[in-house]
């Protein structure tokens, strides 16, 4: 029996669980899918991918992860991600390995990728921009339910992450956060202060 597709799996997971949801699958502009609760600030946009069979990794010269983690983005999805900042994000389920994984928006953008341009060939030749990520850099799941309770979590931390946590955020695979520069002194913020207001 053939696996139900992830847009499918969700539209019956949103009906099933009486949450009110807003179906966009069809439109080329607009994440495939919103709910929550817009007086709250809560609700929430995002798109949905799947990963439906293994990588010929000889097809992407360069890409140092191993093709299990491995996961391919549309350059212009990613963007799309970004136009409904900060409440939105990704949602990919793994076919092969029967996994979910969330990237908010933040997430999806302070990472480590690659970003490669692949020939399409369809009335012209052009490109199309792709990002090679490592599917560890989201946050993991094993059903839905659980995917839900991840964006309920972001939404939940938006405040500490986009006006409190002031070192660099996030513990992503691919990437080596090192210390650099001076030490910051109450000195150098009068300085600052006095110099640009």
């Amino acid at each position: 029996m053939a696996m139900l597709s992830f847009e499918q799996e969700l539209k019956q997971y949103f009906k099933a669980h009486q949450i009110p949801f807003q179906d966009n699958s069809g439109s080329f502009k607009k994440l495939d899918f919103a709910f929550g609760d817009i007086k709250t600030k809560k609700y929430f946009s995002f798109d949905v991918k799947e990963k439906r069979q293994r990588y010929v990794t000889r097809n992407w010269p360069g890409v140092e992860i191993p093709e299990e983690h491995l996961f391919i983005l549309d350059d212009l999805a990613a963007r799309k991600v970004l136009a409904y900042a900060p409440n939105s994000g990704v949602v990919i389920r793994d076919n092969i390995r029967r996994k979910y994984f969330f990237f908010s928006v933040v997430t999806l953008y302070l990472m480590p990728k690659q970003r490669v341009n692949r020939e399409i060939s369809k009335n012209v030749k052009t490109l199309k921009g792709k990002w090679l990520t490592d599917l560890r850099n989201g946050q993991c799941f094993d059903t839905l339910t659980e995917v839900f309770a991840g964006i309920e979590s972001y939404l939940n931390t938006r405040e500490d992450i986009f006006l409190r946590i002031l070192e660099c955020y996030g513990d992503y695979v691919g990437e080596d956060v090192r210390k650099g520069g001076i030490t910051r002194r109450p000195g150098h913020w009068s300085v600052d202060v006095r110099e640009t207001r």
